[in-house]
């Protein structure tokens, strides 16, 4: 009996290597590195894609805050505009009050310091002292008597605290008495100038006293 042993041929076909040509393998590395190159920058774009879509939330989110804050200032400054304006509304109110007491109170202690034998021919009262908004000039014009009778009227002006210690006489001028005086003597045309200050101003402080030199002391004998 003959006897052919073919696993003896197998086992030597098995034992062969299969080997790649340098062009196979120059393919296959080419391959291996496109591959990796694909995935890094598959890689990369989806990073960048996250980074872009979180500035694109981080701007819609300060976008919203900008404009919540746009609305808030609005308010803020739509309150400001009010209380600006309440307070030039009480601040003309003052004003106001202030001007229809003010002539009022100044004819009052005009008519209470005029002495007998002066008349008043005529007040004018001018604008506010832009430095002094308190004070008005008033000039007045008048016939009087006596120029004695002209002091009583200026101190009796300044005694009332209304009227600044700066009385000025403009002029005199001493003739007949006009027509319609029952007056046979002649009588003195002034014109003066004073400095009011209204009702609620503060008013002048008053000049302190004179200190009274002392006398020496007698020297005895």
């Amino acid at each position: 009996m003959i006897r052919i042993n073919l696993l003896a041929g197998e086992r030597g076909k098995a034992k062969k290597k299969t080997t790649l040509d340098p062009g196979q393998q120059a393919l296959i590395g080419g391959g291996l590195i496109l591959a990796l190159a694909a995935g890094g920058v598959g890689w990369r774009y989806l990073s960048l894609t996250r980074q872009s879509n979180q500035l694109n939330a981080d701007i819609a989110r300060e976008n919203l805050e900008k404009t919540r804050l746009a609305a808030i200032l609005q308010q803020v400054q739509r309150v400001e505009a009010q209380s600006k304006l309440a307070k030039d509304r009480v601040e003309l109110i003052n004003s106001l009050r202030r001007d229809n007491t003010g002539p009022v109170h100044l004819l009052d202690e005009i008519s209470s310091a005029v002495p007998d034998r002066l008349w008043l021919t005529g007040i004018k009262q001018a604008a506010a002292n832009a430095n002094n908004p308190g004070v008005v000039e008033v000039a007045m014009e008048g016939n009087v008597t006596n120029l004695t009778r002209l002091s009583d009227f200026i101190a009796g002006l300044e005694a009332s605290g209304y009227f600044k210690r700066e009385t000025e006489i403009i002029s005199t001028l001493t003739g007949p008495a006009p027509a319609g005086y029952s007056s046979d003597t002649d009588v003195t045309k002034f014109s003066i100038r004073a400095q009011f200050q209204q009702p609620g101003a503060p008013q002048p402080a008053a000049a302190p006293p004179s200190a009274t030199p002392a006398r020496p002391a007698a020297g005895g004998r």
